[in-house]
């Protein structure tokens, strides 16, 4: 059932009040490329929200695909997110460290994806959270398993045959990268085929949504005038993509703000459709 587009987001001050509500589950979802030798998982186990558990996108994925981080089947996710604790009666609240949120973003669209609607990103990170010297403990959590049922909804996610198949009947193509690694002129942290971006594609970039001060998202008024100066109509069909389907979710997050809770992410992103050879790409 889908949800008031405001439940998307919770801020530092709600979820201070809230931590030891027993429906609560909180993940921390900080994730690092390799490139950059920082591990979120060490990050975790150094100081995390209290009662959190790290959730790691590159672990929570189909580990038999070669790209990075794509989505697993309904029922290794339901079998791993259990084991995590959380069954569907919780309330999910994701955050991580990087600037305006990120991966937590791609996890609030994978419970999304697997039929649980009742999940929220904190608004602000860890970042928000310890300047305001919110509390944060350093002893690892171990949860007692949980049963989750998962259920796919497949029309929050877009393969690149899709992507292709969407862009010939008008829908909206939307990428969140900065407009160097948009345009071919930076080169990204993945290692690509090629440079560019999708042909018809629009560059909306992900930080441009996102207060420069405190990382907490756009109030819904900003958030429609961005995408309306980009030339996005948001009652048409709209897909996101990336470089491999982290801040295109921040994008969904966004829109699904604004009230449309539809919007397909393009799992594999960049990553798989630069490496295809039937592909067009435009720099």
């Amino acid at each position: 059932m889908s949800r008031d587009p405001s439940d998307a987001l919770v801020s530092s001050e709600w979820l201070a009040q809230h931590l030891a509500d027993p429906g609560i589950k909180i993940l921390d979802c900080t994730w690092h490329h390799p490139s950059t030798n920082l591990d979120g998982r060490t990050q975790y186990r150094g100081r995390h929200l209290p009662g959190s558990v790290h959730f790691d996108i590159d672990q929570v994925a189909d580990k038999t695909n070669p790209l990075p981080h794509m989505l697993p089947t309904a029922e290794d996710f339901a079998h791993k997110v259990g084991l995590l604790g959380i069954s569907n009666a919780d309330r999910v609240i994701v955050y991580d460290r990087h600037y305006g949120g990120s991966a937590a973003g791609r996890v609030w669209w994978m419970f999304r994806v697997f039929g649980h609607d009742n999940v929220a990103l904190l608004d602000g990170g860890f970042g928000k959270w310890t300047k305001e010297k919110q509390p944060a403990e350093m002893t690892p959590v171990r949860p007692a398993p949980a049963s989750f049922t998962a259920s796919f909804r497949p029309e929050l996610v877009a393969t690149s045959a899709q992507v292709q198949g969407a862009l010939q009947s008008g829908a909206q193509l939307v990428d969140a990268r900065g407009p160097g690694k948009f345009d071919g002129t930076q080169p990204d942290v993945f290692t690509f085929k090629r440079q560019g971006h999708i042909p018809g594609a629009i560059n909306l970039p992900w930080a441009d949504l996102v207060d420069p001060d405190t990382g907490v998202l756009m109030a819904p008024d900003a958030l429609a005038a961005r995408f309306a100066a980009a030339g996005i109509d948001l009652a048409k069909p709209i897909v996101t993509t990336c470089a491999s389907g982290i801040i295109s979710c921040m994008l969904a997050l966004a829109l699904y703000r604004l009230g449309v809770p539809t919007v397909a992410v393009h799992d594999g992103a960049w990553a798989e459709w630069s490496q295809l050879d039937d592909t067009p790409a435009a720099a």
